[in-house]
C-alpha cells in the first residue's frame, strides 16, 4: 500500500517513548533505508515488508520475507522474494504460509518508474499510481507462479481474508480507484466500492466478517476536478482520507472517522471490533503521524504512539500478542523509516 513516510525528527530519538503504555519489550528490526508495510503471516511466524535502500543497491521498493523474532533481541534475516526489477509494493503472505502476493511494475520495465515532480503541482503531496502495477502470486522462494491482475491501469494493495479464499485489492479498471474482491480459486472479480474517490489500503477483520479501508471523498466541484485530473495523470493526492468499514457482502458501509487531514493505514484489532490507524489529525501542518485506536462507532479515540515524525502501518499478530509498525523513531535525524515490534499491553 502506498506510504506516507520520510519525515525527519526534530527531537531526541527514542525507541520507546514514556507515554507509549501499550508497548512493552519494543525492539527495532531494521536499520537504515525506507522499510515499510511490514505485515504478519497468518501463523505469526513470518513478516513480509517492502524496502528501499540505495546504499544496498535497492533504488526503489522490493519485497523481503523474514522469520519473526521469537525472543527479545533476536535479529531478523530478511531474504529478497520479489524479482528485484521495477518497483514493488503491498506484500502479503497467504494462508498456507507457502505463497505470497505483491504488486510490481516489472512487466512495464526492469528499472524503477520515475517519481512525480511535485513542483509541477505546487509542491502538493502526491502519490504515483503507476499503470504498470499488477498483482502477482509467488512462492516463498520468490518464483512467480501467476499474474493475478492484467487489466489496464493500477492494480495493487492486495490483502487476504482469514480463510485464505479471497483477496481484496484496489484497481482503477472501471475508471476510479475502487476496492475489488477476487475469489482465489476461480479468480473471478467483484467490485466492492463505487463512490467517487480513492478507496485503498483494505484489510479483513480477524473474524473475516468485515473489511476496513481508507478513502478520500471529494465533494466540492474543485476537489472533484482535481481528483479526476490527477487520476488522468496516474496520481492521487492523499491529504484528506478517512476510515471506512463494511461487511464483507458490502452492506453497512460507513465512515468511522471524521477528523479531516489524513487518517489511513487502518486495521482491526484482535477483537474484530476496535480499530487501530495512523493519523496526522492533531497537526495542521501535516505531520507528525501517530497511531490511534478507536471504536467501530467512532468513539473512544486513544493516542497510542508519540514519535515526533512518523508512526504508521500498525498490524497485530494473528495470535494477538504483538504489534508491528513502521516509524521514523531512532533514525538519528535522517529520513530512514524502520520496522519495530512490541508486545501489546491493554
Amino acid at each position: 500500500m502506498i506510504s506516507i513516510s520520510g519525515f525527519a525528527q526534530q527531537v531526541a530519538d527514542s525507541v520507546h517513548y514514556s507515554d507509549e503504555r501499550h508497548f512493552r519489550n519494543i525492539q527495532q528490526l531494521t536499520f537504515g533505508g525506507d522499510n515499510a508495510e511490514a505485515y504478519w503471516s497468518f501463523d505469526s511466524k513470518y513478516i513480509i515488508f517492502q524496502k528501499t535502500n540505495p546504499k544496498e543497491g535497492l533504488q526503489c521498493d522490493q519485497i523481503f520475507l523474514a522469520k519473526a523474532p521469537t525472543k527479545f533481541g533476536e535479529k531478523i534475516q530478511p531474504k529478497l522474494v520479489s524479482t528485484g526489477k521495477g518497483r514493488t509494493t503491498c506484500p502479503a503472505v497467504l494462508k498456507d504460509g507457502k505463497h505470497i502476493i505483491y504488486a510490481s511494475t516489472h512487466l512495464g520495465a526492469d528499472t524503477c518508474p520515475p517519481l512525480p515532480d511535485r513542483k509541477k503541482y505546487g509542491n502538493k503531496y502526491i502519490w504515483p499510481i503507476y499503470a504498470s502495477f499488477d498483482i502477482f502470486l509467488a512462492d516463498t522462494s520468490g518464483k512467480i507462479l501467476k499474474q493475478l491482475t492484467n487489466t489496464k491501469g493500477y492494480d495493487a494493495e492486495g490483502t487476504i481474508s482469514p480463510d485464505g479464499k479471497t483477496m481484496v485489492f484496489t484497481s482503477v479498471r472501471d475508471g476510479d480507484l475502487d476496492l475489488y474482491l477476487m475469489d482465489l480459486k476461480t479468480y473471478k472479480v467483484k467490485r466492492f466500492t463505487n463512490m467517487l474517490g480513492y478507496d485503498g489500503g483494505a484489510w479483513f477483520s480477524p473474524d473475516g466478517k468485515k473489511i476496513i479501508w481508507r478513502a478520500s471523498r471529494p465533494t466540492t466541484d474543485a476537489d472533484i476536478k482535481e481528483y479526476k485530473d490527477f487520476l488522468d495523470l496516474d496520481l492521487v493526492a492523499p491529504t484528506n482520507m478517512e476510515i471506512w468499514t463494511a461487511n464483507v457482502d458490502g452492506t453497512d458501509m460507513k465512515q468511522v472517522t471524521h477528523f479531516g487531514q489524513a487518517n489511513w493505514a487502518p486495521a482491526y484489532m484482535p477483537d474484530s471490533k476496535r480499530i487501530i490507524f495512523a493519523s496526522n489529525q492533531e497537526y495542521k501542518r501535516g505531520f507528525p503521524f501517530n497511531l490511534y485506536t478507536i471504536d467501530e462507532n467512532g468513539g473512544n479515540l486513544t493516542k497510542v504512539s508519540h514519535d515526533k515524525g512518523f508512526d504508521a502501518f500498525p498490524m497485530f499478530s494473528p495470535d494477538g500478542k504483538k504489534i508491528i509498525f513502521c516509524s521514523n523513531r531512532n533514525n538519528g535525524g535522517t529520513h530512514d523509516t524502520n520496522i519495530f515490534i512490541a508486545d501489546w499491553v491493554e
